[in-house]
Parts: structure tokens; C-alpha cells; sequence
């Protein structure tokens, strides 16, 4: 009688996942473009990738890249993208298994978006000063090893480690049913105002509800756990020491940090700026999205940066 119950109390907990689960796919709608630009597609391993383009192409080019997390998307930029767009040829791709591409059941890692950086920027780019975000910071310092396609980076909070690997979460978070019912808690809307509050926010001044939105949005889309499914069991680190390999490149760079930053605290920063010799900003009053938070000031460190390099680039010619 007792096993009868608890079969019936699993069948019945299974049952709701899926209603629940079923629910919230019929809730997310169709994910619009986050940037105001061309909408363009990259075909790519398969992969029907989606980047937002805007500026005259004759003008420097700027590729931007998100940070990875459960809800990442090229919205990342939207309060510097038109304005960096005044003065360059600005590119924005949501990378793949994220925002508007392709989200397929692979099993991501980082290997697979170095690639996708060293051909994306390659085929799209000219000698592009590149701003990447997180752990986007550690796929462009070894796109940039592979291909010196990059003028100069801007890593936002780079890293190259989120944690160890865990093959039981990552296989966890893949399954189609009890997956699925978890990572919609992981990007609840009362999860992702967690978040914001606590680690990517200083204040909650700096986003909106519209914001919110946007990010439940883009994590209800078909597909949407298998890429984070990856992240949240540290299978999206490159598994390199990022300040030795910065400390390799022969084009400028520079690190971007919030003082307040709490899950990479700003001490882990100014090592790493050691290590690697580079210029670090610091930005108060902001946590891991100062760009988002500060979009001025952040627009003028970074006009600055590529205003010497366009100055160093005319003096060679």
C-alpha cells in the first residue's frame, strides 16, 4: 500500500512538471529582436545564428559578445548599441544555443564557442575591437590566440572559471521532463529578479520590468535549457589560466569591473589585470554589467580606447 502511494505521489509530481512545463511553452511567444539594427542570419556548423548589424560597414568595426547564463541574449548591449553605432559598424550576434539562434540538443562547450568567435569574427569582421562579457571574455582571448582577428579587446568581468564540472547536473538539466520543470524554476521571473538583484544589478534602478520580461522570454524559447544546461555544470569553461593566456596577446587590452561585483569579486579582477598586464576601469555603484548600468561612462572609457587605436592605426599608415 505504501509503495501503491508513493508511485501514485511520483506519477502525480511528473504529471504536474509536464502540465507546468507544457503551460509556460504556450505563455512565451515568438523572441523580437532586442537591438535596433538589420536583423541578419550567420549559417554556422548547422546553426542558423542571428546577429544584429547597424553603422556605416566603411566606419571600425565593434563586434559585441553576451555573457553566458540561463537567460543570455545580445539585449546584454541595448543601452550602448545605437549609440556606438553613431560612430562605427557595430556587430551583436546572440550566441549560439542563446537569445534568437538556433538552440539544438547539443551537449555545448566551450571548445564549440571559441570556434564559433574565431569564425564568426573572421568572416564578419576587419580588424574588430571586441567587447565580451563574462565568460565570452575567455572565448575571444583564444579566438584572438587562433586567428588575430581582433584589433584590441574590452573584457567585461572576464573568467575562465565558474566552478567544477558536474556531468550528473549538466545530464540532469538535459532530460526532457524533470529538466525542462527545473530549469523553468532556474528562470522563473521571481528567480531572474533574484539574480538581477543579487549578482548582475547594483541597484534595481538599473533594469526594468520590461527587462525581466525579455529574459523570461528568451529562456522559455524551445530548446533554451541544453546551452545553460552546459553552463551550470562548468562545462563552458575553457579550462585555461585566462590572465597567462591574456598575458600572451599582442594587441591592447582592456578589463572592465564593477567595484560592488559579488560572484567575481572585484579582488579577482585586479589579479587578473596583473597577470595579464592590462589596463583595469573600475566602475562604482555597479556589479557584473556595468555597460548595462553605466551606459555612458561606459561608452566614453570604451570611445576612448578605440579613439587612441584609430590615432596609433593613422599614425602607421
Amino acid at each position: 500500500m505504501k509503495l501503491r502511494n508513493v508511485v501514485a505521489g511520483v506519477a502525480g509530481g511528473l504529471g504536474a512538471a509536464a502540465l507546468g512545463n507544457r503551460l509556460l511553452s504556450w505563455k512565451a511567444t515568438d523572441l523580437q529582436p532586442a537591438l535596433e539594427g538589420d536583423q541578419r542570419t550567420y549559417r554556422w556548423r548547422g546553426f542558423d545564428v542571428a546577429y544584429t548589424e547597424a553603422g556605416d560597414s566603411d566606419d571600425p568595426d565593434v563586434l559585441l559578445l553576451h555573457g553566458v547564463h540561463a537567460a543570455a541574449s545580445n539585449k546584454e548591449f541595448d543601452q550602448i548599441f545605437k549609440q556606438l553605432s553613431k560612430t562605427h559598424h557595430v556587430i551583436a550576434p546572440d550566441l549560439p544555443g542563446f537569445g534568437r539562434s538556433d538552440r539544438p540538443p547539443l551537449t555545448y562547450s566551450a571548445a564549440l564557442y571559441t570556434a564559433f568567435v574565431t569564425d564568426f569574427a573572421e568572416d564578419l569582421t576587419e580588424d574588430a575591437a571586441c567587447v565580451a562579457t563574462s565568460l565570452t571574455g575567455a572565448y575571444a582571448t583564444l579566438a584572438q590566440q587562433q586567428s588575430g582577428a581582433f584589433s584590441r579587446l574590452l573584457l567585461v568581468a572576464p573568467t575562465g572559471d565558474t566552478g567544477s564540472r558536474r556531468t550528473w547536473v549538466r545530464s540532469l538539466f538535459r532530460s526532457p521532463l524533470v529538466g525542462q520543470a527545473l530549469f523553468n524554476l532556474l528562470t522563473s521571473k521571481r528567480s531572474l529578479y533574484f539574480f538581477d538583484n543579487r549578482e548582475a544589478y547594483s541597484t534595481e534602478a538599473s533594469y526594468t520590468e520590461r527587462d525581466v520580461e525579455y529574459q523570461w522570454q528568451t529562456s522559455h524559447q524551445p530548446g533554451a535549457r541544453f546551452a545553460p544546461a552546459s553552463f551550470v555544470s562548468g562545462y563552458l569553461d575553457p579550462d585555461v589560466d585566462l590572465g597567462a593566456e591574456l598575458a600572451h596577446l599582442d594587441v591592447p587590452v582592456t578589463i572592465v569591473w564593477g567595484r560592488d561585483a559579488t560572484v567575481s569579486p572585484l579582488e579577482e579582477g585586479e589579479e587578473l589585470a596583473e597577470k595579464a598586464d592590462a589596463k583595469l576601469v573600475v566602475f562604482d555603484e555597479a556589479k557584473l554589467l556595468p555597460h548595462a548600468e553605466h551606459p555612458g561612462p561606459f561608452l566614453e572609457v570604451l570611445l576612448d580606447e578605440l579613439t587612441e587605436e584609430e590615432r596609433e592605426t593613422g599614425a602607421e599608415a
